[in-house]
């Protein structure tokens, strides 16, 4: 009986041949490393006419597989949002943090590549408009714990994003600001028309 099993098996189990030879990939990230985002440097614009209002140049940039928790980078990464790139250097300077060093790196390489790739004339004269991170590999390990068990930890890598526009940041970054007393009048239109299903 135990050979018939192993008969069907060895029929239906591919060789290491056909294995070796396919594309099948088994890794949850497959791509690791998004390019597309850098692909926005490429992109050529119409001409502009001479009643239209000047199109801001900017530049994106990115750094990969960074030996940071992606969700750790957020926090920094939101930070210098809206920021004048001469602010968001100051204010990572002082920041304690592993991944600030990172993003601080990017930014000056972004900057540099505005002024000798996209024809932008002072180097002061931009400000973050995009700064984003994404997840990397995510290595898994194994812990020796007492008792002859184990724990599983992670190593975590993350990519880190950021678009450079010239001319001066806008004053509000995320739009109108809403008051406190707005905030209580939405709320409390969200409850008062709220309904109860199947009731009497």
């Amino acid at each position: 009986m135990l050979s018939i099993f192993r008969g069907i098996a060895s029929r239906i189990a591919p060789s290491a041949s056909i294995l070796s030879n396919s594309q099948f990939h088994t890794s949850a990230i497959l791509n690791a490393e998004p390019r597309k985002f850098l692909m926005y440097n490429d992109k050529v614009f119409e001409p502009q006419t001479e009643d239209e209002v000047p199109r801001k140049a900017f530049v994106c940039h990115s750094k990969y597989n960074i030996k940071y928790s992606p969700e750790k980078m957020w926090y920094i990464a939101c930070m210098i949002r809206g920021m004048s790139i001469d602010e968001a250097i100051r204010q990572l300077r002082f920041v304690a943090k592993r991944g600030a060093v990172s993003i601080l790196d990017t930014l000056l390489e972004a900057q540099e590549l505005a002024i000798k790739e996209h024809n932008v004339e002072f180097k002061s004269n931009l400000w973050v408009a995009e700064s984003f991170t994404g997840k990397g590999y995510v290595i898994k390990g194994i812990r020796r714990h007492a008792r002859m068990r184990v724990g599983r930890v992670e190593y975590k890598y993350c990519h880190y994003f950021v678009r450079l526009e010239e001319g001066k940041p806008p004053k509000d970054y995320y739009g109108n600001k809403v008051t406190p007393e707005q905030q209580l009048d939405k709320w409390m239109d969200e409850k008062r028309k709220r309904k109860i299903y199947n009731s009497l």
